[in-house]
């Protein structure tokens, strides 16, 4: 069971399946002096969250699943999606949770897979201490370049786990368009319950 919002960009539709987190309260130190929460997450964001951090590497294709059930009323949209395409990951991993669920979706729409239509031009820093949405912009611009012959013509449908602003799938949907896209969408696994 999802709640899945439209989100707005520069790609022709997009949606998130559900908030990550439901809540989170304080839940005093760890012994190290970190600060400790109970957090409550949604279905989707729990899988996301034990995929990325507990390695869980069977919750990739149940997201893929309640993603592919996204798009089971949306069969014109469908029809114009020739390859689906994860965001570039920002944090190095031996298994790179997005690219996982990307996979396992394409499997489930019988789309083409590919993680190397979009490559990353320069290192930006981190975006989540960056709350101006201009400054965001800035770090971003020109920090990815789309792949002009995997992409020329194609229906792109972009993948991401995570949606906070949108910021860093903006960039990539504007690469993936300059290099000759004829369409992206977008579907994120979670979002934020805040957009900064």
């Amino acid at each position: 069971m999802t709640n899945p919002k439209q989100v707005q960009g520069a790609w022709r539709r997009g949606w998130t399946l559900d908030v990550q987190t439901i809540s989170s309260t304080f839940a005093g130190y760890y012994p190290n002096g970190r600060e400790k929460f109970d957090t409550i997450r949604s279905e989707v964001g729990e899988l996301v969250y034990q995929l990325k951090y507990k390695a869980q590497t069977g919750s990739a294709d149940t997201i893929a699943e309640m993603m592919a059930e996204h798009f089971a009323n949306k069969p014109i949209i469908l029809s114009h999606i020739d390859l689906v395409l994860p965001m570039p990951a920002s944090t190095r991993r031996a298994v790179q949770p997005v690219y996982s669920i990307a996979s396992e979706l394409a499997k489930k729409l019988e789309k083409t897979y590919t993680e190397n239509a979009i490559q990353k031009t320069k290192q930006t820093p981190s975006l989540k201490n960056i709350t101006d949405a201009e400054e965001r912009r800035d770090v971003l611009e020109g920090a990815f370049e789309g792949v002009k012959a995997q992409l020329e013509g194609k229906g792109v449908l972009l993948v991401d786990d995570l949606y906070r602003s949108g910021a860093t799938a903006n960039a990539v949907t504007l690469a993936l368009i300059a290099a000759g896209a004829s369409r992206v969408y977008f579907l994120a696994a979670t979002r934020t319950r805040s957009n900064t």
